[in-house]
């Protein structure tokens, strides 16, 4: 399949030019993209299998159509194809390229939208979104899908997309990890992250056990075992849930307390007792960011400290995640962030390993708040805030135990490099709610009796399979059914998905008018004397953000806004003998320092220069902020 793409290095990512869209001989043909191919296989080496038998699920896309549409989830090459129909429909405001290589070879596109006439991208206030980093994840990407056609079709209509058009950059960045996405959209499997082999349950072997369609329809659903042996009693730790009366929905219990024991679909390729726990990939590219990285599970050797599941073996040690990173790391311009996710659903943010009040400063932690208030507004999710306090303890108690839940960490969390290590507003959204869509039982936790309950009522049964008897290779008669684990469990069906896809589009949407926004007054030339002038700027943040969060100023992402005067170097040459004197400032770089602007904060700098003779003198005044914008005016002295 032929991509128009610019290619891009990462080693130069930070002097990209994207004047305009080049195209490339073709691709490597990958499996999904071979129709002659009745598998799919990934990359790497590994103790299990790596081909699956390619399935296409009537909820997804697989072909572009003349018109995009939300009643379907797209694969990556349909939306690769509408990014290049973007990118050639909208030259003046778009520019598309390939920002790295996945594990596998596959691009990973970004575009970059702006009014490319008021300037580059690198010289405007940015915000920067992007889906698809867990591959089975997607509704995310779809929402980025969304909010990029939103952008481009409104641009030029709707006055306020067009401002932020005109005056802003946007990045986004609609699959950051292709190779899973399509492992998870042409096959029955699931994974995580990548498809690099890893060895999740740490028995030496590399993905040996992943799940098989036992029953050939595509999906991996649950089984259940009804008890009969004394070894199989001792370990039952399910009952058939008697609150709801259909007998589908299955209640854990404590070991021994149970009737069934629950599996995935598959068999036990590794004969340790579990089913599918160690399928292809495993690494987290949501604990691979530099910012509290600890090791993976195994890691301590003390065994007393902590560790991270997926956490790969150093902070970006995956290309997918050091590629967003280094883009950020390149891009200081940047002051809005969301990499989504699915499913709890919640806006969800820093910290993830203290408390908010512990490590934020109070004036961006009150930034924050407004934030989660509006993304509220236009989503209504249950939860908003941080991953150690919030998202940890968002049911009071475990349902089990009826233990008081803690506050929990995650290390290597992506909202943690965005704001102690970027300095910015940063949230990891989650999308979508597993079905359980209000509190049917009203105990205060949304679960599976609340989906179950919804998937009857509103869904027509269609997200879960009722319990049918079959025989098990190994474990002998056993049942199959559950819910839909892609298309209900962890992502909408298709008719929920362009509600959840807007919503969350138009919360990113929100934030990115937010961007601080530098007013800038036109610069006054003033004769003091003969030959002395007092030359002056002064602007106001008419943005939504100050140019830098009190974070951003301690770890020094963002420089204070500095003011500057250019001429021809013709004039400034010879020091005292000099045709044009900077007077003041008296600083050897005659630059004025103007700390950073706050919001609503109007700030002034004022030169004196010296000028020899009559003769009429052009320079320029030049305002550098680095998330509030370049700005440069001509001036002529001696008018």
């Amino acid at each position: 399949m032929k991509k128009t793409l610019i290619m891009i290095s990462l080693s130069l990512i930070y002097g990209v030019g994207m004047a305009q869209v080049k195209t490339f001989g073709d691709q490597k043909i990958f499996t999904e993209s071979d129709s002659a191919a009745k598998f799919h296989t990934v990359s790497g080496e590994r103790h299990g299998s790596s081909f699956f038998k390619k399935h296409e699920f009537p909820e997804v896309e697989y072909i572009p159509t003349d018109q995009l549409t939300f009643d379907k989830y797209h694969t990556v090459d349909v939306m690769y194809h509408w990014y290049e129909v973007w990118a050639k429909q909208y030259p003046d405001i778009v520019d598309l390229y390939e920002i790295a290589r996945s594990f596998e070879g596959r691009p990973i596109l970004q575009m970059t939208i702006t009014n490319k006439k008021t300037g580059k991208d690198t010289d405007k206030p940015a915000a920067y979104f992007e889906g698809g980093r867990h591959s089975g994840e997607i509704t995310g990407s779809e929402s980025l899908l969304w909010l990029t056609q939103h952008l481009l079709e409104n641009y030029g209509k709707d006055s306020e997309i067009t401002h932020l058009i005109d005056s802003k950059a946007i990045y986004l960045r609609p699959q950051n990890n292709p190779d899973g996405s399509n492992l998870y959209l042409f096959t029955a499997q699931a994974n995580r992250s990548t498809v690099k082999p890893h060895d999740n349950d740490r028995d030496g072997l590399f993905d040996e056990d992943s799940g098989e369609d036992l029953d050939g329809d595509g999906i991996l659903y649950q089984l259940r075992k009804k008890a009969t042996t004394p070894e199989e009693l001792e370990k039952a730790d399910y009952i058939i849930d008697p609150e709801h009366p259909s007998g589908k929905l299955m209640k854990r219990v404590f070991p021994g307390k149970g009737e069934y024991l629950m599996y995935s679909e598959g068999i036990d390729n590794d004969g340790d007792g579990d089913y599918n726990e160690d399928g292809i990939g495993g690494l987290d590219l949501h604990r691979n960011y530099p910012e509290n990285w600890r090791p993976d599970t195994g890691g301590d050797l003390t065994g007393r400290g902590y560790t991270q599941n997926g956490a790969g073996e150093f902070p970006m040690s995956e290309i997918e995640s050091k590629s967003t990173v280094m883009w950020m790391l390149t891009h200081p311009n940047i002051s809005v962030v969301n990499s989504m996710d699915t499913r709890v659903p919640m806006h969800l943010r820093a910290p993830s390993t203290s408390k908010s009040e512990e490590r934020m400063y109070p004036s961006d932690l009150a930034i924050y708040k407004e934030m989660d208030q509006l993304g509220l507004s236009f989503t209504g999710y249950p939860w908003a805030g941080d991953v150690y306090e919030t998202y940890a303890t968002r049911y009071k108690v475990d349902r089990m135990t009826g233990d008081p839940l803690k506050p929990s960490p995650l290390f290597g969390h992506g909202p943690d490099f965005g704001y102690f290590y970027y300095g910015s507003i940063w949230y990891g959204d989650e999308l979508w709610n597993n079905g359980a869509m209000k509190d049917y039982n009203e105990d205060g936790i949304y679960d599976d009796y609340d989906a179950l309950m919804w998937d009857e009522e509103a869904n027509e049964g269609n997200g879960f399979k009722s319990w049918t008897p079959m025989t098990h290779p190994t474990l002998g008669e056993v049942e199959i059914g559950g819910f839909h684990p892609k298309f209900f469990g962890q992502n909408g069906p298709t008719w929920q998905l362009e509600n959840w896809a807007k919503k969350q589009a138009q919360f990113n949407l929100a934030m990115a008018k937010k961007l601080p926004e530098l007013k800038v007054e036109n610069v006054t030339v003033k004769k003091i004397s003969d030959g002395e002038f007092e030359i002056a700027l002064s602007w106001k943040n008419i943005g939504g953000l100050p140019v830098a969060l009190e974070q951003a100023k301690l770890v020094k992402i963002v420089q204070e806004d500095r003011v500057s005067l250019i001429f021809d170097k013709e004039l400034t040459k010879g020091y005292e003998e000099a045709k044009v004197k900077i007077v003041s400032p008296e600083l050897y770089d005659k630059t004025i320092y103007a700390g950073y602007t706050g919001l609503g904060e109007t700030k002034s700098a004022t030169f004196k220069v010296q000028v020899e003779g009559n003769e009429e003198i052009k320079g320029k005044i030049k305002l550098s902020s680095t998330r509030g914008g370049l700005f440069e005016q001509e001036f002529i002295i001696n008018k």
